[in-house]
């Protein structure tokens, strides 16, 4: 059975799969508290407006960004709670070895070790 952390987590690490939406990520992240209008972030990335606008809402949906309305402007944040939890999730065991196991998964589960 595959724990709802996992499949969250990893919900989020497809949709930052996408090297525009890593980037757009990765911007925001760089414009920290604050955020960064949209306008800002097309100036970074060379692609249209509506194409930019399709990428947030891929991230809005998995919670990794959220938008405020500023009069005719959009500005996009990082969700940090949310990134934070999946950087969480993947470092969560780090260094603690592979746990023995008796007997195989069962078909169909995947079993990450988690607690």
């Amino acid at each position: 059975m595959i724990d709802k952390r996992l499949e969250d987590t990893a919900r989020c690490l497809a949709e930052l799969g996408h090297p525009v939406r890593l980037c757009v990520f990765r911007l925001l992240v760089r414009a920290g508290p604050d955020g960064a209008l949209v306008g800002d972030l097309l100036r970074h990335v060379d692609i249209p407006k509506s194409t930019l606008s399709h990428h947030l809402q891929h991230l809005i949906m998995v919670g990794l960004v959220r938008q405020r309305r500023e009069g005719r402007a959009l500005r996009c944040f990082v969700c940090a709670e949310r990134a934070r939890a999946v950087l969480d999730y993947l470092m969560e065991q780090c260094c603690e070895g592979l746990a023995e196991m008796p007997t195989g998964p069962s078909p169909g589960s995947v079993d990450c070790g988690a607690a």
